[in-house]
């Protein structure tokens, strides 16, 4: 198709407003500042492969994703890679949704026991406008623990902050 330039000179104001603008996904993202090694297990309709993050050093990141069967995503944080599949063995559970809504929900949960018992736990986003989760003591501290931010924000779970 061909216009002339005046005709496309006028049309380009038009063309701006409805291409889409297009931005990084933001992330989802652990950081183990602990003195000890932890394994991280992705999981929405399945199990995704363990990483293990360093002490002191290990970093996991995903982009902030809607997983269709689930809704929402888990990662599941153990002590070792063995430990998801162990019957018993404490893990700490890191979720978010996208909701559709432009908002990712995310929250924080204990199931089996408390892996971080005496180590402080914080998750939130840098946005300063977004709600944080802080477990001063790496267990529940009770009341709710979800909280929203804009889909455009990393959501951020400091282990041992």
């Amino acid at each position: 198709m061909h216009f002339p330039l005046p005709t496309l000179l006028l049309l380009l104001p038009t063309l701006a407003l409805t291409s889409p603008t297009r931005r990084a996904p933001a992330n989802a993202i652990i950081a183990n500042h602990c003195p000890f090694p932890v394994t991280v297990y992705p999981v929405g309709s399945s199990v995704g492969p363990a990483t293990t993050l360093p002490a002191n050093t290990g970093l996991y990141s995903e982009p902030l994703q809607r997983d269709a069967a689930t809704g929402g995503r888990a990662l599941k944080i153990v002590s070792a890679p063995a430990d998801l599949y162990t019957a018993g063995k404490a893990q700490t559970v890191f979720e978010y949704n996208l909701a559709g809504d432009g908002n990712v929900w995310y929250d924080l949960s204990d199931v089996f026991g408390d892996l971080f018992a005496g180590y402080k736990l914080v998750e939130g986003s840098r946005d300063a406008s977004c709600g944080s989760v802080v477990w001063p003591q790496g267990v529940n501290p009770g009341g709710s623990q979800v909280r929203e931010c804009g889909e455009g924000s990393d959501v951020v779970l400091d282990l041992c902050a």
